[in-house]
């Protein structure tokens, strides 16, 4: 690595830890900031500190293009409100399906009884006074096969109509008594709006009877809480306050969520409750569940190095089944608290993925064909075409290179005569396997399936991208390829899940040492560990001296390279104003100069957004060298590079063409979007300089990773890991960590994430293999 003349800094936010690994809990990313502060490279990312998706107050929308509305733009949909609403549909079913079910409580089900029997139950487990099986004693129920009914509901697309009413603001009369009553409490107006949206039309009224109804609002702190509960309540506030109690576990289960955790242990939340000042942290939470604002669980443990048997049948059965049963008996269990919305989307995950792997795969060509197809591949893509012709679900590991196993298992099930389709969750991973597909054929079309495409996940969910959906509201197609997979969150994972009709195959493909989705769950890390379905790992190596460089990170090592055509270049610097004057001179002159990479195609990736080198202070000082401007349409020039965040952890890169009356107008993956005046200050920033998490799914020609030195405490392999994997042909790294980089490489992996999939899944389906 050739050398050449890095910090940004943001105190950690507080977060919940998942405490010791468990099942179903492993590594969360690190570090990336959503404001002026360094947060978890789980928690959302956002335009503007988290505004757009509404974990902090949105201020008052700066200078900017005209408010209005023209009709246009009123009877458009956005994709975010469409999104929005398909989701709300989804956790109706879900909910509906849930309410439905009978029968004992499956192992990680929801337990019955009361709230304070849950409680003094697990303190009995606790202190010893009784074994787990005693207290947890429901027998576990046989493994059940996924649900195969003929006429299953499918969540259907939402109308447009429904999304736009589901869009409306708060009435203008509510906003204004949110807004004297919170002035009353010595709170910020400016949090009217988004109070007014979450309590609705007797927002008035509820806070004044429970003042820490603030808390909901994103951004809002306990400590901040109880200052406006104290101006309305005066002598009746206190820290033993019933309100108050709930209203934190509700707050720390949110924020676990943000940090990617789909629950929190137990005892884990009353000692964290403790720490908020909770007075009596058992009673919260019997209070917070008997009010139904959160859920319990309990989960069975397996034994360290236990293996789950291939289901048996007759005699043999019921013997193992009797033995299972005392078994039981001495099975550690754990009692988990989480939020009804990621645990109802959880377990519906399960259930979707659980169907996939019972189930025979529709008959689409014989298996003589499969194999055929396969014998025409070579290597790894052999291996994937013949697993996915047996198979409901399969799971393909690799790195770049390895994008083209999945293309060739695309055009191979097309071939055969499968509707097949491929979907990233953003439109950088789209367009980049869109590149590797190939341009469709100019012939005529045929009668046969169209040949495959690539979409993103939530085109694909709303209609907007796509096959759309069939009479029963499953989408429409027979292979599904899901790209970049470990941003799949618990929800969005779900949606894809239940979407997919009875027979058909899916692939869930991604490079698993990448930082883990935005939203909470590890979908794709936790099938890995739970190994319900084949694996695939290809074996094509990144080439070069950047893949050999990222493979090396890989697996914790971060060795010198030769790079004779400057592939990597290391930028030392000393303090925050050099690693800025530093970035700008590469960015705008030396790799132009001397890589031959125009401005346009480089991408600067720095740890968080605030700070002294975050990306508000980088893209300031790119902005003023690349297209300097007075930024007379909300800070923003004709021009400008940006990300627009239509909703929370969805990035669209883009730039802006003009602004009018119905708002700033941007291209974003060659389309036109509007982004209405009142959504530019929370929905989009400068896009010259991104977070990793920002930069996900995406490559570019050559990558700027600042690194300075305030950045240590996020620094983890995931994060380098991600943050030099996104350079195709030249990587600069100005460099001001000294040797905390190869300190995190070697010895910082994730943070654990908490989440239930693994064992939710061990009853429904067989071990692999």
């Amino acid at each position: 690595m050739s050398t050449e003349p890095e910090p940004v800094t943001e105190d950690t936010t507080d977060a919940v830890d998942a405490g010791p690994e468990t099942p179903g809990t492993a590594a969360a990313p690190a570090s990336e900031a959503a404001g002026e502060t360094v947060r978890p490279e789980g928690e959302p990312e956002t335009a503007d500190d988290g505004a757009g998706s509404g974990t902090r107050p949105v201020e008052p929308a700066g200078q900017g293009p005209d408010a209005g509305g023209g009709s246009e733009a009123a009877a458009q949909v956005s994709e975010a409100e469409a999104e929005l609403a398909a989701q709300r549909a989804e956790r109706e079913r879900i909910e509906r399906r849930k309410a439905e079910k009978q029968g004992p409580v499956d192992a990680g089900g929801k337990l019955s009884g009361t709230a304070a029997d849950l409680l003094a139950a697990v303190r009995a487990v606790e202190s010893g006074e009784k074994p787990a099986a005693a207290v947890f004693g429901a027998p576990e129920p046989t493994r059940r096969p996924a649900p195969e009914p003929a006429g299953r509901p499918r969540p259907t697309p939402a109308e447009p109509a429904a999304a736009s009413a589901g869009s409306a603001g708060p009435a203008p009369q509510t906003v204004q008594t949110v807004r004297r009553v919170l002035a009353e409490g010595g709170a910020p107006e400016a949090l009217a709006p988004q109070t007014a949206a979450l309590l609705g039309e007797g927002a008035e009224e509820a806070l004044r009877a429970d003042p820490w109804q603030l808390l909901r609002v994103g951004g809002v702190r306990p400590e901040q809480a109880d200052g406006f509960a104290r101006a309305l309540l005066g002598a009746e506030c206190g820290p033993d306050d019933e309100r108050r109690g709930r209203a934190v576990t509700v707050w720390l289960l949110e924020q676990a969520a943000l940090a990617g955790h789909t629950a929190l242990e137990l005892p884990r939340l009353v000692a964290t409750l403790a720490q908020r000042g909770v007075p009596d942290p058992d009673a919260a939470v019997q209070s917070t569940l008997a009010e139904g604002e959160a859920l319990a669980f309990q989960d069975a443990l397996e034994e360290t190095g236990a293996h789950r048997e291939p289901a048996a049948s007759g005699a043999a059965g019921a013997d193992r089944a009797d033995e299972e049963g005392a078994e039981a008996e001495d099975r550690p269990v754990r009692v988990l608290i989480g939020l009804e919305r990621y645990a109802l989307a959880e377990e519906s995950l399960a259930d979707g993925l659980a169907r996939l792997v019972n189930s025979t795969p529709k008959q689409d060509g014989s298996a003589a064909d499969w194999e055929r197809a396969a014998a025409s591949a070579q290597g790894s893509a052999a291996e994937l075409i013949r697993a996915v012709a047996a198979h409901g679900l399969v799971l393909h590991t690799g790195g770049e290179a390895s994008l083209a196993e999945p293309a060739a298992l695309l055009h191979a099930a097309h071939d055969l005569g499968l509707r097949a389709w491929a979907a990233a969750p953003g439109p950088l991973g789209r367009d980049r396997f869109a590149a590797l597909l190939g341009d469709p054929p100019d012939e005529p079309p045929s009668p046969g399936p169209a040949a495959p495409a690539a979409v993103t996940v939530t085109g694909l969910l709303t209609g907007a991208e796509g096959p759309g959906r069939d009479a029963d509201g499953a989408l429409d197609l027979d292979l599904l390829v899901v790209l970049d997979a470990p941003q799949l969150d618990v929800e969005a994972g779900a949606l894809l899940a239940e979407s997919l009709p009875d027979g058909a195959r899916l692939v869930l493909a991604g490079d698993p040492a990448v930082l883990w989705s935005v939203g909470p769950g590890r979908v794709f890390a936790d099938l890995l560990a739970a190994r319900v379905c084949p694996q695939i790992a290809s074996r094509r190596p990144d080439p070069g001296p950047l893949g050999e460089l990222v493979s090396g990170i890989g697996i914790g090592e971060l060795s010198q390279v030769e790079a004779p055509g400057k592939e990597v270049v290391i930028v030392p610097v000393r303090d925050a104003g050099e690693a800025v004057h530093r970035t700008v001179q590469l960015v705008a002159d030396s790799v132009p100069r001397a890589i031959g990479v125009p401005a346009e195609e480089t991408q600067v990736i720095t740890p968080g957004h605030g700070g002294a080198v975050g990306t508000r202070a980088l893209n300031a000082a790119l902005k003023e060298r690349l297209n300097p401007g007075p930024g007379r349409f909300g800070g923003f020039d004709p021009g400008d590079r940006v990300v627009h965040t239509p909703a929370p952890g969805r990035v669209l890169p883009g730039r802006v063409v003009g602004a009018d009356a119905d708002g700033l107008r941007l291209s974003c993956a060659g389309e036109t979007v509007v982004v209405p005046r009142d959504r530019v200050e929370g929905s989009v920033r400068h896009g010259w300089a991104l977070t990793a998490h920002q930069a996900l799914g995406g490559r570019w020609p050559a990558v700027v990773v600042v690194l300075p030195g305030d950045a240590v405490p996020v620094l983890s392999r995931p994060w380098i890991y991600t943050a030099f994997g996104r350079a195709a042909r030249h990587l600069s790294v100005v460099h001001g960590v000294e040797q905390a980089l190869p300190r995190a490489v070697a010895e910082v992996p994730a943070k654990p994430r908490t989440t239930r999939l693994p064992v939710l899944l061990a009853p429904q389906t067989p071990a692999a293999g």
